[in-house]
């Protein structure tokens, strides 16, 4: 198998989120559903300000745990704790609702089903081309395997690799190690990534010797996502699947 006209590969990687899953639409449709049952109305006038209020949060926290700065745990119960406690709920109830929220939106977002635009074309054509497949992703194990499972995901994939289960999140060179044993091909330079996030996915596969694609479609742009360097950067996955022939 070939990328980009001149680079002999065996294995293709893809990150989870935001790649092959529709994340972003899917979180939001959790956590609108949990706005909705747990009448958080109560503190937020709309859907979409609780949504607001949870992702910036979310967002800042899950950058301090990608660098191994804060645990999972402190993450899951500051992600909603910290909005209520914003919007005025006392901290020790906002400790307590946060351990409810916390297994109802990831019960809710593992239902979900959207897919990037193209993600099940990429995978047919990976699979046409004769490729492994892998999932390398930081998401928490609770919810990632259910997540690949209801958006028919699973059946494509080869080998999975999440952070949560060996203690080591991207960008840490360990985890693509760690990858690389269990795709059983220990030569970094046959192995390709394929992720929307320049900091832990392309940095850290580049680190590797890894091949990597940066997947940063208009809605990434949009939200200021700049274009990984050293790399190559489309907006399309079917793009890239022009990019990998047999």
């Amino acid at each position: 198998m070939i990328f980009n006209n001149k680079y002999p590969i065996s294995v293709v990687w893809v990150d989870l989120d935001d790649t092959i899953i529709d994340f972003t639409t899917n979180a939001r449709s959790a956590l609108v559903r949990l706005y909705d049952t747990e009448h958080l109305n109560r503190w937020w006038s709309a859907p979409e300000l609780w949504a607001e209020a949870y992702e910036s949060h979310n967002h800042a926290l899950w950058a301090r745990y990608n660098i191994g700065e804060v645990s999972r745990e402190y993450l899951r119960m500051e992600r909603f704790a910290l909005p209520l406690t914003d919007a005025g709920v006392a901290r020790a109830e906002a400790e307590q609702m946060s351990r409810k929220f916390d297994g109802l939106y990831l019960d809710y977002l593992a239902q979900e089903k959207n897919l990037m635009p193209g993600a099940m074309e990429l995978l047919q054509h990976l699979r046409r081309c004769g490729a492994k497949i892998g999932i390398i992703s930081n998401g928490f194990k609770e919810v990632q395997y259910r997540k690949m499972d209801s958006a028919g995901v699973t059946p494509w994939i080869d080998v999975t690799v999440l952070s949560d289960d060996i203690g080591v999140n991207k960008p840490d060179e360990r985890i693509f190690r760690h990858a690389m044993d269990c795709a059983g091909e220990n030569n970094p330079s046959l192995h390709l990534l394929i992720g929307d996030n320049p900091d832990t996915d392309i940095a850290g596969a580049l680190n590797a010797g890894w091949h990597a694609v940066h997947y940063l479609p208009a809605r990434a742009m949009c939200g200021g996502v700049l274009p990984a360097q050293g790399c190559t950067v489309r907006k399309d996955l079917l793009e890239i699947a022009a990019m990998i022939t047999p």
